[in-house]
């Protein structure tokens, strides 16, 4: 299954190869958990997204091998990208309708917002092969130049929210496949989390590591009360959140608060790691919209003060057809999450 970079919004720079600016409608960059049933234990919430700050590019910018390289503004609009240089540096114009960063990104203080039609970066920066923002819209969270997993693997990541992240509907649900996606690309990963472990035991003739933090029918701030004890016991370098759909059916009322005091421990306890939050997945019967929409400017409030954070929608071109019981994703499903999930942390992964 192919996943367009268009479903991700990072706010961070990611590597470059995976990630197109399409002028026309650019986007930078780059998930829910209910209940066993929508009966008793309600639906499942699950952690909101992250963003990355992308600072100043100077990336060569690609097409047709055309360079640019810039230490001041970089904006790009539908039909054409100015990079504006400072320093002696010359300003170049590029009018096409896709440019692909294909060999660096940069290093700086910056920002990075992404909109319908375009993208503004601002900031001062050095290039260098990979990029890291300090502020902006991204805060300093990546790039090749924030390595939270460890020269000697595994890189340790702790799925974290509710039914989804458990996998109620298909055994070991998005963390499948987000292990078949890592194994293929010569990653070595592994989940934490001390909740009951499932899955099967064998993927793609490895085992496959069953450990997780998602329990079914839990609310935000039951999530957050297993941080960070006892799911943080084994401290991992990757943490990624869906939460609050449980919220959304039984608790409505201040789930965008509790989501963010959700995110701000997550982060005061595991400052070291990559941190993800996605939007949750759709429901059936709908509910999600207005909630969803306060999670990522959640994400880059946080990333704007240095967190290392990143923002995933998992809401976007879910289709219905693959929600196994109108709240859990099918096997489908939750590889649609699992794609979405790799393609922002892969940059991160050894």
């Amino acid at each position: 299954m192919t996943y367009p970079a268009s479903l991700l919004r990072p706010f961070t720079a990611l590597r470059p190869s995976r990630h197109w600016l399409a002028l026309g409608a650019v986007t930078l960059g780059f998930g829910t958990a209910c209940s066993d049933t929508t009966t008793n234990e309600g639906i499942e919430g699950i952690d909101a997204p992250t963003a990355t700050s992308m600072g100043p590019t100077t990336a060569s910018i690609t097409t047709a091998s055309v360079s640019a390289a810039t230490t001041g503004n970089v904006a790009s609009t539908t039909g054409g990208v100015t990079g504006s240089t400072t320093g002696g540096m010359s300003s170049a114009a590029l009018s096409t309708s896709a440019i692909a960063t294909t060999a660096s990104s940069s290093t700086g203080a910056g920002g990075a917002t992404s909109t319908t039609g375009g993208t503004t970066a601002s900031g001062t920066g050095t290039g260098t092969d990979t990029s890291s923002g300090s502020g902006g819209a991204g805060g300093t969270g990546g790039g090749a130049t924030f390595r939270p997993c460890p020269e000697t693997p595994p890189c340790k990541i702790l799925p974290l929210g509710d039914s989804i992240t458990f996998g109620l509907g298909f055994d070991g649900g998005y963390r499948v496949e987000l292990f078949r996606l890592a194994l293929a690309d010569g990653h070595e990963i592994t989940f934490t989390g001390t909740q009951q472990p499932n899955g099967p035991n064998m993927v793609d003739g490895v085992t496959f590591p069953r450990n997780h933090a998602g329990i079914s029918g839990q609310l935000i701030a039951e999530i957050a009360g297993r941080i960070p004890n006892p799911d943080m016991m084994d401290m991992p370098h990757i943490v990624l959140v869906h939460a609050g759909t449980n919220d959304i059916s039984r608790s409505r009322n201040g789930a965008e608060d509790r989501l963010a005091a959700l995110m701000d421990k997550v982060i005061a306890e595991a400052p070291d790691a990559l941190i993800v939050f996605s939007n949750l997945i759709p429901l059936s019967f709908g509910g999600v919209e207005d909630f969803n929409a306060a999670v990522e400017p959640m994400v880059e409030e946080r990333a704007n003060a240095g967190a290392h954070i990143l923002y995933v929608d998992q809401y976007v071109d879910f289709p219905n057809t693959e929600l196994g019981d109108g709240v859990h994703p099918n096997e489908a499903g939750y590889a649609r999450m699992a794609g979405k999930w790799y393609e922002a942390i892969e940059p991160y992964l050894r």
